[in-house]
């Protein structure tokens, strides 16, 4: 039956699942893929599947956020997933991030939409032999990343971003990153700990991988082609790092 948003079947649909916000970021990823056939583009949810080295893998948008991650999460799973790997850019709290990867072993929870599942003292945690795949990944493409603790968040504008409102208001947007800096966290970004959640609750694998495209505040950034190639790097990184799943661990 087909899924009421992303209009998936578990015959259009593969075991290893990417999610990226960006709907156009998949439209990069599809021609990566052998044989991608278009699945649906259905508001904010764009998907393809395909063949990455012989190896069938689906490939998603969930747009920004929590609560549509969450929808995304839920049909996928729904169509059969087994495992689920987010794909995307994430704001670093440290200087020399920048065109880094950050693929954390745990996420703070300061997002609501995990809390309507379970208690906020359940961990988001991903999957450690995942992470070891997309680590070896990442060099292996002549990257650099890092492990640790990021934190996931419900508010771009009012947490993250400085705006017109927020000025306004006179809203202390710096207040966010002190607090966070103070617990050593990496990175903020808005869906990774409630797909961690889900992942952890349906009993399949998942794992985030994040590009470092921004710093806190937006003070700094990656531009030009920069921009684009990291984002380049980012699709394969992961395609290979899934690669070396399934070889190394899934079918063991």
């Amino acid at each position: 039956m087909e899924t009421l948003y992303l209009r998936g079947e578990d015959k259009t649909i593969a075991k290893y699942v990417i999610f990226s916000g960006d709907p156009w970021r998949v439209e990069i990823l599809s021609k990566l893929l052998d044989q991608p056939k278009h699945v649906a583009f259905n508001r904010e949810f764009n998907t393809y599947t395909g063949l990455y080295k012989g190896m069938p893998v689906t490939v998603s948008s969930t747009g920004i956020g929590a609560p549509s991650a969450a929808i995304a999460m839920e049909e996928m799973y729904q169509c059969g997933m087994e495992v689920a790997v987010r794909m995307g850019t994430t704001m670093g709290l440290k200087d020399d991030l920048l065109g880094k990867l950050i693929i954390p072993t745990g996420v703070m929870r300061e997002e609501a939409t995990s809390a309507t599942y379970v208690p906020v003292s359940y961990p988001a945690v991903a999957d450690i032999g995942l992470v070891n795949c997309m680590n070896r990944s990442v060099l292996e493409n002549g990257r650099d990343y890092v492990n640790g603790i990021t934190c996931t968040m419900d508010g771009f504008y009012s947490q993250m971003r400085e705006s017109r409102l927020s000025r306004k208001m006179q809203t202390d947007i710096d207040k966010t990153f002190r607090r966070l800096k103070k617990y050593n966290i990496l990175a903020v970004d808005m869906e990774s700990s409630c797909m961690l959640v889900l992942a952890s609750l349906m009993g399949i694998k998942g794992c985030i991988v994040t590009m470092t495209t921004v710093l806190e505040n937006l003070k700094d950034s990656l531009k030009g082609d920069h921009r684009k190639k990291a984002e380049e790097d980012l699709c394969k990184i992961v395609l290979d790092g899934l690669q070396i799943y399934n070889k190394e661990v899934d079918l063991k």
